[in-house]
């Protein structure tokens, strides 16, 4: 006999999921590796001689990289020769200020601030984080995609989901010879929805580079690192090419992250036995050596790995505290979808939610999982009520606002106009009114009719043989009557001269201004101080549509 409990339980979804016990040899252990390194520097002559137990003649490059760029060495004895216990108390109290914290974290060696996080639980580290992320007002990026690059469907898309409050939007590509329609797309549609969103185009380094460049996008943040020389070498990169493409993209005015997250070096076979927190505090400490303002981590697309350990989902927060202990703007994941079960896929999200995050989800799904190009996400646009529920329920600020069926229609309807006045003006081939018509009400490319693939392909390469740029987007749109439109374009491509929002963990209002760490600092220091929800605010997160109002009951 079976038990009926046991067969019921056996259905639930959280058992499709896939667990998989501690083993430290092969890296699959989140945190505490028997295998990580003591805390430890030896400082000669302003020259770091030992690292975390190891002399400088073993240095790998990322250890040099890090010894020599990193760590701030004016305080590293300091700190280094504190109690690990009492620095995580710190960083829980309120009565100690974000900026005297970050003298000390950005002191730290990876294996010391591994040690430091290693006393907090979850709670303790939501707290911390509520304190050191970098910019006081916390925001959101969402992801829009869809299986068939439908450049309408991913203007309207865009629109929508500037209207319901992201500030950074990101598309990739199914096929990668449709970025440059990809990247316009979203560009359009973004500026449709409000004016300031930034834009970006997740495709190889290079062409994306090329695309920001041409002011086709607004920033770049898919510019991965790794916490082994292994993972490295296997994709031809050192830390100090990462660099220099960092410097690339801030030469140019464009703001832009690097990418990391527990668990790549478990994927790619290179663990070298230690936790994946503690080689993802490596990747932290090569973005911090490089110069650049800011990360996306929290696993990304490797999600799956420490989501089947024990403890990996506390890693995943650990690693988000760490980007800000460093002084850095997190992007903090939620993006990459990887349980089947509601609860946990909520109880992972309300980790960085709940505290607050310079963008919660990097990026929630703006569009059905199903056109998720990025293999699936967290949150995905059917869950848009729900989230606003949650935001409604807690009285938090996940960035998101309610919208009327009305509001989206209308936005959606423009945003194709106006890529379609676009297409019409630089001689890409046509869009139909069928296709503004469908894209107008669709929920997502099955929705929408096929193009013709062949001849996308073809004008896309002939857009970037043209040289095609921002300012002619802005005089096509002008020339078609989306002045507006236009004139938000405009003021974007404007970003790159100022370099305004090149800060810590900017973002751009609806008025164009920089909101970012350097004039929007996190001061919290317990109840009634940091981000506070503005009345208006508060107000548009609880009149969700569906509520009953006194007002309407007869």
């Amino acid at each position: 006999m079976k038990s009926k409990r046991f067969q019921a339980l056996a259905a639930r979804p959280v058992n499709q999921d896939g667990f998989v016990g501690e083993w430290a040899e092969v890296g699959l252990i989140a945190m505490n590796s028997p295998n990580d390194p003591k805390p430890s520097i030896k400082i000669e002559n302003g020259k770091v001689v030992e690292l975390d137990s190891k002399k400088r003649a073993d240095f790998d490059m990322i250890d040099r990289f890090i010894a020599d760029y990193a760590i701030n060495l004016d305080k590293a004895n300091e700190v280094m020769s504190m109690n690990s216990q009492e620095l995580a108390k710190m960083l829980v109290d309120v009565n100690v200020p974000r900026e005297k914290i970050v003298s000390l974290t950005t002191a730290m060696t990876p294996a010391k601030i591994v040690e430091v996080v290693g006393y907090m639980n979850v709670v303790e580290m939501m707290m911390a984080l509520q304190k050191m992320r970098a910019r006081k007002t916390p925001s959101n990026q969402c992801h829009v995609t869809n299986v068939k690059d439908h450049p309408v469907q991913i203007a309207a898309d865009s629109a929508e989901a500037a209207l319901r409050g992201f500030d950074e939007h990101e598309t990739t590509v199914g096929i990668v010879r449709y970025a440059p329609f990809n990247a316009l797309s979203l560009l359009v549609g973004s500026q449709v929805g409000r004016g300031g969103v930034l834009t970006q185009c997740a495709i190889e380094e290079a062409t994306e580079l090329l695309l920001g460049m041409r002011g086709l996008t607004c920033y770049a943040e898919t510019v991965s690192v790794y916490g082994t020389e292994p993972v490295f070498i296997d994709g031809d990169d050192t830390p100090w090419s990462k660099s220099f493409l960092a410097s690339a993209y801030a030469s140019r005015g464009l703001k832009m992250r690097f990418t990391s997250g527990t668990g790549s070096e478990v994927q790619m076979g290179y663990a070298e036995g230690k936790s994946m927190l503690y080689l993802e505090a490596r990747c932290i400490y090569i973005t911090k050596g490089a110069g650049v303002q800011g990360l996306q981590n929290g696993s990304i697309s490797c999600i799956g790995v420490p989501g089947g350990v024990p403890s990996g989902i506390r890693a995943v927060l650990a690693e988000n505290l760490i980007t800000t202990m460093l002084d850095m703007e997190v992007a903090s994941g939620n993006d990459q979808t990887f349980s089947h079960s509601d609860m946990r896929r909520t109880a992972r999200l309300l980790m960085q939610m709940l505290p607050g995050t310079d963008f919660i989800t990097s990026g929630y799904s703006a569009v059905p999982n199903y056109d998720n190009m990025f293999a699936g996400s967290n949150v995905d646009a059917e869950d848009y009520d729900d989230f606003n529920a949650i935001q409604r329920d807690l009285k938090v600020d996940g960035g998101l606002r309610p919208v009327s069926e009305d509001e989206v229609i209308a936005i959606r309807n423009k945003a194709a106009r106006a890529l379609q006045a676009v297409f019409a003006e630089l001689g890409l081939p046509a869009i139909t009114d069928e296709e503004v018509e469908a894209a107008t009400y669709a929920h997502g490319s099955k929705d929408m009719p096929d193009r013709n693939v062949v001849e996308d392909l073809k004008a896309a390469e002939d857009m970037m043989k043209r040289a095609v740029t921002g300012l002619d987007i802005v005089k096509a749109l002008s020339k078609h009557g989306f002045e507006d439109v236009a004139q938000n374009v405009l003021n974007m491509l404007k970003q790159r001269i100022s370099g305004d929002y090149l800060h810590t963990s900017a973002i751009i209002d609806k008025d164009f201004n920089v909101i970012s760490a350097v004039n929007n600092c996190n001061d919290y220091m317990g109840p009634g101080t940091g981000y506070q929800l503005s009345e208006a605010r508060w107000n548009e997160i609880k009149n969700i549509p569906n509520a009953i109002r006194p007002e309407d009951i007869q």
